[in-house]
Order: structure tokens, then C-alpha cells, then sequence
């Protein structure tokens, strides 16, 4: 179970820092059909830059994992009602949500539950 954990550790790391850095133009765009800031957009998108970051710097220092998992499992929760707040179609939703379940299921291995 450690062993798909971090896989999906290093998969959900990459991915985001995949489309925060070369989907940008997607995210502009995301954010403002939202009604969100500029500056909430960079917030989030350092958070969630620096959290990668950690996940990938987790498969040396585990100690991290926790809670870098949890806290990328949170954003991609507020990833989802920000979705439902613009009524997006159900196949805008499968990306953050796969990602909240991996981070979960991340959390969950590291602290013994799976």
C-alpha cells in the first residue's frame, strides 16, 4: 500500500505543478469565471506550488506527507464547490476530484489507517 501511496504522492505533486505552471492560461481563466481575485489566484497558486514541492521533498522526509496531503486534499475540496458555485459540468469536476481522493488516500497510508 506504501509502495501505490507514493505513486500517487509523486502524480498528484506533478500534476499540479503540471497545470499551475504550463495551463496557467487555463487557470486565469478558471479563476475569473469563479469571480475570484488575482490575488486569491496567486495565493492558492503558490500554496499549491509549495505543497508539490513538499510532496516530492516527502518521498526523502516523510514527515511531510501528512501535512502536505491534507492540506492539497483541501484545496482541491474548495476546488469542488467552486465548481458547484458556477454550475460547471460534471467532467470539469473528475480532475480536482481525483486529486482530493489520492491526497486522502495519501493521508490515510501515511498515518496507518490503509
Amino acid at each position: 500500500m506504501e509502495n501505490i501511496a507514493l505513486t500517487a504522492q509523486i502524480i498528484v505533486a506533478l500534476s499540479v505543478l503540471f497545470v499551475w505552471v504550463f495551463r496557467y492560461d487555463n487557470i486565469v481563466k478558471e479563476f475569473k469565471q469563479y469571480g475570484l481575485s488575482d490575488l486569491i489566484r496567486n495565493l492558492v497558486g503558490a500554496s499549491k506550488i509549495s505543497l508539490s514541492a513538499l510532496l516530492i521533498a516527502g518521498v526523502f522526509y516523510p514527515g511531510l506527507v501528512l501535512f502536505s496531503s491534507l492540506s492539497m486534499a483541501f484545496f482541491m475540496f474548495c476546488a469542488q464547490l467552486a465548481h458547484i458555485k458556477v454550475k460547471n459540468p460534471w467532467v470539469k469536476f473528475i480532475p480536482s476530484l481525483l486529486f482530493l481522493i489520492l491526497s486522502l488516500f495519501i493521508a490515510a497510508v501515511n498515518i496507518g489507517l490503509l
